[in-house]
């Protein structure tokens, strides 16, 4: 494979060739052009709110491409080239709970086919590698390891497989698929999330096959109900690019796409922005200095999760079975830097009051401030816009800010504006549209006592779960 950003084309190019909505350009829609009160009545599941809390997971993409030093095998490559010898599960999870990441969603099967579990509907698998003795389960493991660790884990299963020769004849591959499938969630314990891209080809036979996507969703919800179906699928939305960027302007409820969902209306769909640490998706020793940089992967940071997204870094494994050094290393400089700029909330003891708010003590202004992800502030006389005043009780400077609606009411906020007391007057520093979950903002550094956040456009009265002002370092 050229690039991964094919097995998005692909997936974008079926929804083209069957007439449905492009899920590109289905992303970009806003406010304007959807009805207010029916976007405002959609809310995400408990599960969806669950998932965006992560904030930061991580692909693994590994396999027998592992070893030939290809992005896309052909389903031709012998079993026996699997063969990672230091294989550890383990420090996989070690490496990823250092970084703060709260998942990985491992490459069960890429579209050569090969398995990486002892599949009982393919000869193309670890059973027929030499690691340990044709004994071994790479997602056993993994699986095992994520539950001690105290992570999540979730697969990503191919829909195309270019070695199992029943594709191409429809019908008698999307059972073979379900059968897998069927192993991968009844083998494992929890899965928090099902990763399925949509990339098809022609089978031996010339001819295309159609997946049943109605039929696969339909497993998933029989044997893990309470699984995520992520990108060609309707709980889960690809941001649209592989730079791990979301949208300045982005927002959870989306067009239903008929595609995935089998509706039409709003829908929660939000996005998850998948990259890579390297330029590859499985390891090339000849990338091992080509690791993005701390400063590119800040950048990745506050424009996935800063901008009301999850963030799904890719840590592809060595031949030997590990994170490689250079990435975990890499790991821990971002993860210091971010617990640098966001450990103390320099708004947390705050004296916060509103332009209008509730004597509830649940949902008065003081809520915003007080670390407690089940109150928020919202007006009293139900208004569309408003603002809150903090007196930090001294001159406080910071270069950071945050906000976070409280999502399990929906995504309301459409615009807002940051300001400083400067003595004078209030002087505007930062301004954006969207919230959703969470809204990151960056600028030169400001010096004050006051601050106040306005709510200049909301579809309905704004609910705030939390405010941050921060101080990043200079040069972390």
């Amino acid at each position: 494979m050229k690039s991964l950003l094919l097995i998005r084309s692909g997936w974008l190019l079926v929804c083209l060739a069957a007439g449905l909505a492009n899920p590109l350009a289905t992303a970009t829609a806003t406010a304007q052009n959807q009805d207010t009160a029916a976007a405002v009545a959609v809310k995400p599941t408990p599960e969806q709110i669950a998932w965006q809390k992560m904030e930061f997971i991580a692909f693994t993409h590994f396999g027998v491409n592992t070893f030939t030093d290809r992005e896309w095998g052909d389903g031709k490559e012998d079993p026996k080239l699997f063969n990672p010898t230091a294989f550890d599960a383990h420090q996989w999870v070690k490496v990823c709970r250092d970084a703060g990441i709260r998942m990985i969603i491992l490459t069960a099967k890429h579209h050569d086919g090969f398995c990486l579990w002892p599949s009982r509907y393919t000869e193309h698998s670890v059973k027929n590698s030499p690691w340990r003795n044709g004994k071994g389960d790479v997602v056993r493991e993994v699986a095992d390891a994520c539950r001690e660790g105290g992570l999540k884990f979730g697969v990503y299963l191919s829909p195309w497989d270019r070695h199992e020769p029943g594709y191409g004849d429809s019908p008698r591959y999307n059972e073979h698929f379900k059968n897998q499938l069927r192993e991968l969630l009844t083998n494992y314990g929890p899965i928090t999330e099902v990763w399925f891209d949509g990339a098809c080809g022609e089978g031996p036979n010339g001819k295309k096959q159609v997946y049943d996507w109605a039929g696969f969703y339909a497993v998933v919800r029989e044997l893990q109900p309470r699984a995520l179906i992520a990108i060609s699928g309707p709980d889960i939305r690809w941001v649209g690019n592989e730079s791990g960027v979301a949208r300045e302007t982005e927002w959870s409820v989306q067009p239903a796409n008929p595609a995935v969902q089998f509706r039409t209306g709003l829908v929660w769909w939000p996005a998850e922005c998948d990259v890579s640490i390297r330029p590859g998706w499985f390891y090339h020793s000849s990338q091992d200095n080509q690791v993005k940089s701390l400063a590119d992967l800040l950048d990745i940071y506050y424009k996935s999760v800063g901008r009301n997204s999850v963030l799904l870094l890719n840590l592809p494994p060595d031949r030997r079975g590990l994170i490689n050094e250079n990435d975990a290393r890499r790991l821990v400089e971002l993860r210091h830097a971010l617990d640098q700029t966001f450990t103390v909330n320099l708004a947390s003891d705050a004296r916060v009051t509103a332009s209008s708010t509730q004597d509830d003590k649940d949902h008065g202004a003081g809520t915003v401030v007080d670390a407690n992800q089940t109150t928020y502030w919202t007006p009293a006389d139900n208004g569309r816009e408003a603002t809150l005043d903090m007196d930090l009780g001294r001159s406080v400077t910071f270069n950071r800010s945050m906000v976070q609606e409280y999502i399990p009411q929906g995504q309301r906020i459409e615009e807002y504006t940051w300001a400083y007391w400067d003595g004078q007057g209030w002087q505007p520093f930062a301004k954006d549209t969207t919230v959703g979950y969470k809204k990151l903002d960056r600028f030169p550094e400001v010096t004050t006592r006051k601050v106040r956040l306005s709510i200049l456009k909301s579809r309905a009265a704004p609910m705030i779960g939390e405010l941050g002002l921060y101080q990043a370092p200079t040069s972390p």
